[in-house]
């Protein structure tokens, strides 16, 4: 696809106007302006319109008309109503029709470097210029010192042209004209632009104001009067001032390359040159024309009556198109908080699906691991049980009556048990884990015979789920494996065993391994 700059490049003149004139309304990218201006056959208003309305059924028309703004009718008609309008002019010998006033551009000049060949056959004809316009300029120079009254016209004017006037930027050029402009007639109040011709022509446009330009020659001879007389009386300066007048006034010497393209433009025959531009709708939706020409010098008055008389007559068009310009504006504004609002709710509804979704992940993550505890746990269980079937065959027997080498220990069990106080004699070498085993597996050592032989569980470690502790002094005894019953108890111990909950089974460990350090 070709780019932006070849898209432009091969449009005509007039398409690449309307292109600016969009852009310059909607800010809209080059790339997507181009077919939109196609598709509504190059005509501004229409595409600004498909632009900020859509080209489908607009569903802001019914709050567009309920603001109850005014909108200018559309004006359209074909080449057979163009003609007959024509014919009818010329039948009535009316021309209601304005000169369009151009969007004028400083251009700079262009050199081309002549062959060397042709300069170097060129050059003694170059020298002999430059050695002319010196002599001149010398001349020049010398009866500038004459008073003004004997000083010939010739020689003023060929001191003003050899002034050297630099060709600057179109806003220090503005800057150079207000200043002359004051040293030559005072201090003054005139709002003059202080930028180019075309951005004064682009902010009229834009906003719907009326754009007064001014150009003066100053070898005219009228220029100096019409200055102090009409453009800077009081009258004539409070009307520029005035903000109800909606006026941009931008002024210009022709000595400066862009006034002089807008003379030529305005096609301007005589000085001092006023000419009144504005939006003219009903001969283009974005047509700028020249309203009102005034030439060479007139009273104040006259001066003001003209251009107020011409602002009256074009001010209801420009009202018109001001009424249509806040209509789609405030169809715009509906429009983005309506797009505003749906994307809020969208976004209120995108972050309750998502928390519905996160829930919904949350309470499967909950349940999965539930499930996995309850799988883990009856595993445990499962494992817990054949590890009792295993360890109750190897308890030892309880020793003979008449062996003395005995521990003999008073067991008050826990209450859930059932089994209330239990005498049970041990080996004094029994190691402490023994005491636990025979806690841990009493109930089944009641009906041995009923329980199902199993080997050891493959590695698994048993936790005892109570520990054993006696009262008076209260000593907690650990299930170990070296720790003898004969040198932790003695000969005997009553011994009360007392079950764990889950949750504290580390701090009472820690607490028991405190006792235990404390114990003697």
């Amino acid at each position: 696809m070709a780019d932006a700059g070849d898209d432009v490049g091969q449009l005509s003149p007039s398409q690449q106007e309307a292109l600016q004139q969009y852009i310059g309304v909607t800010n809209q990218e080059v790339k997507d302006a181009i077919p939109l201006l196609q598709r509504s056959q190059w005509n501004v208003q229409i595409a600004i319109a498909k632009f900020f309305d859509g080209e489908g059924p607009d569903p802001v028309a019914e709050a567009m008309a309920a603001q109850d703004i005014p909108r200018m009718a559309s004006r359209h008609e074909n080449l057979q109503e163009s003609l007959m309008a024509s014919s009818d002019r010329s039948v009535l010998g009316r021309r209601d029709h304005t000169d369009p006033a151009p969007r004028i551009v400083p251009q700079q000049p262009v050199t081309h470097r002549s062959p060397w060949l042709l300069g170097l056959l060129l050059a003694p004809l170059g020298w002999g210029w430059r050695a002319a316009g010196a002599l001149f300029r010398t001349f020049c120079y010398v009866l500038s010192f004459l008073p003004a009254p004997l000083r010939p016209r010739a020689i003023t004017a060929g001191l003003r042209r050899t002034t050297g006037r630099r060709m600057l930027m179109p806003r220090d050029t503005a800057a150079r004209f207000k200043r002359e402009f004051d040293e030559e007639y005072g201090p003054n109040e005139l709002p003059f632009f202080e930028g180019g011709l075309a951005q004064a022509h682009d902010l009229a446009k834009k906003e719907l104001k009326f754009l007064l330009v001014f150009l003066m020659s100053p070898e005219h001879d009228d220029t100096a009067s019409f200055v102090r007389g009409t453009l800077l009386s009081t009258d004539v300066v409070e009307f520029f001032k005035s903000s109800s007048n909606n006026m941009v006034l931008w002024g210009g010497n022709v000595l400066d390359s862009e006034a002089y393209q807008a003379a030529t433009e305005y096609n301007c025959t005589k000085y001092p040159f006023t000419a009144l531009v504005c939006l003219t709708p009903k001969e283009g939706s974005t047509r700028m024309g020249i309203v009102k020409r005034l030439v060479g010098p007139m009273p104040a008055a006259t001066y003001l009556s003209e251009l107020q008389g011409s602002m009256e007559k074009y001010g209801s068009d420009l009202e018109g198109v001001r009424a249509e310009r806040t209509a789609q504006e405030v169809a715009r504004s509906l429009r983005t908080q309506q797009d505003s609002a749906y994307e809020r709710s969208l976004a209120i509804d995108r972050e309750r699906a998502r928390e519905r979704r996160e829930a919904a992940a949350a309470a499967a993550e909950a349940e999965r691991r539930a499930q996995q505890k309850a799988e883990a746990d009856a595993r445990l269980e499962e494992r817990r049980a054949l590890w009792k079937a295993w360890r109750v065959r190897q308890i030892m027997p309880e020793p003979p009556t008449g062996d003395r080498d005995v521990v003999r220990v008073a067991l008050k069990m826990p209450e859930e048990s059932g089994a209330g106080r239990i005498v049970r004699r041990f080996p004094q070498d029994a190691p402490l884990e023994e005491l636990y085993a025979f806690v841990e597996c009493y109930n089944l050592m009641q009906d041995l015979d009923a329980t199902t032989e199993a080997p050891r569980p493959a590695g698994y470690e048993h936790k005892y789920t109570f520990r054993v502790a006696s009262t008076l002094p209260r000593v907690v005894y650990q299930p170990s494996t070296t720790d003898t019953m004969g040198a932790k108890i003695g000969k005997s111990g009553n011994l009360i065993v007392e079950q764990l909950a889950p949750e504290s089974d580390a701090e009472d460990d820690d607490d028991d391994e405190e006792e235990d350090e404390e114990s003697p």
